[in-house]
């Protein structure tokens, strides 16, 4: 028995290709896991990475016939929809696809959000020119039973948009991400001198943050393997960048810990982060503990068996 799992697009906010991201890569969001002994493939957002992807799935899982695969979208910002129109399969008759994923605004659905990418006003090729049979579905918070003994758990992540971790389980195994978040934190006014400031608010923020962050925890809690978001160092978070829906090394290495998860995977690498820094702050943040997750850094191709 094994889960395969492989990294097609590590990279946030946009695909930075070049000499400094050789080693890393460039492509951002695109996630692959595999379940050989019953024939099921799974992706795991479709950012640059799709492309990649795509191309390999059709030079060998297609000899076999046609391809049946699931795509699960954390969310639907660009970086992490934009491979799709590049997604060979969609173009292949006999294929299908579902597009699982959750929606922010109820004006617009999935499939207007990832299909809306295929108009002329974007592409040459227009969406109802596809010749595989798409289909979407929309996800909420929940438990879910995906057939063949595969369960998906959705959790709300913290982003600026509807944002959903994922954790699949199959005979034992757990594979787990959680990304695009940051921790939940107290949005009432907690500065007594403060006019706004209202003590009973200010304690109810602190209650429903706590509970969230502990929620979140649970909901990885002995994870096989963990990708989490670590965009930036605590650093860099707190001076610039609290609220745009990311996490610090820090929190991910502390919250995994307590979690107690197995191997923890840092992941949506910021793009202006090269190769040379990646690899110095590996020593720092990658070092083995007796008492912690395996952590390394997520790299473009890399692949693991559960």
């Amino acid at each position: 028995m094994s889960v395969r799992f492989k990294f097609w697009g590590v990279r946030g906010s946009i695909p930075c290709p070049g000499p400094r991201a050789m080693k890393y890569g460039g492509n951002t969001a695109c996630l692959e896991l595999r379940f050989p002994e019953i024939n099921r493939l799974i992706i795991i957002d479709a950012g640059s990475g799709l492309r990649e992807l795509g191309n390999f799935i059709m030079a060998n899982d297609f000899r076999r016939g046609p391809v049946h695969t699931d795509i699960f979208l954390s969310h639907t910002h660009w970086d992490h929809i934009m491979g799709f129109p590049f997604f060979t399969p969609i173009y292949v008759p006999g294929n299908v696809i579902r597009v699982h994923g959750p929606v922010s605004f109820a004006d617009d659905s999935l499939e207007a959000i990832v299909g809306g990418q295929l108009t002329y006003r974007y592409f040459p090729v227009r969406q109802v020119e596809l010749a595989a049979r798409i289909s979407y579905h929309e996800l909420k918070e929940g438990v879910f039973d995906l057939g063949d003994g595969i369960t998906l758990t959705t959790k709300y992540l913290n982003h600026p948009i509807l944002c959903l971790g994922y954790r699949f389980e199959y005979r034992g195994k757990s594979v787990c991400t959680a990304y695009d978040t940051e921790p939940f934190r107290n949005l009432f006014c907690t500065d007594l001198q403060d006019p706004a400031y209202d003590e009973g608010m200010a304690a109810e923020g602190e209650l429903v943050s706590a509970e969230q962050n502990a929620a979140l925890e649970k909901f990885f809690a002995g994870a096989d393997l963990l990708v989490h978001d670590t965009q930036y160092t605590m650093a860099e978070y707190k001076a610039k960048f609290i609220g745009w829906g990311h996490s610090s090394f820090e929190h991910a290495v502390a919250a995994a810990t307590r979690a107690e998860v197995k191997a923890l995977a840092l992941f949506h690498h910021d793009p202006t982060r090269t190769d040379q820094q990646i690899e110095a702050m590996a020593e720092q943040y990658c070092a083995p503990s007796l008492n912690g997750p395996k952590i390394f850094f997520a790299r473009e191709g890399m692949e693991i068996e559960l």
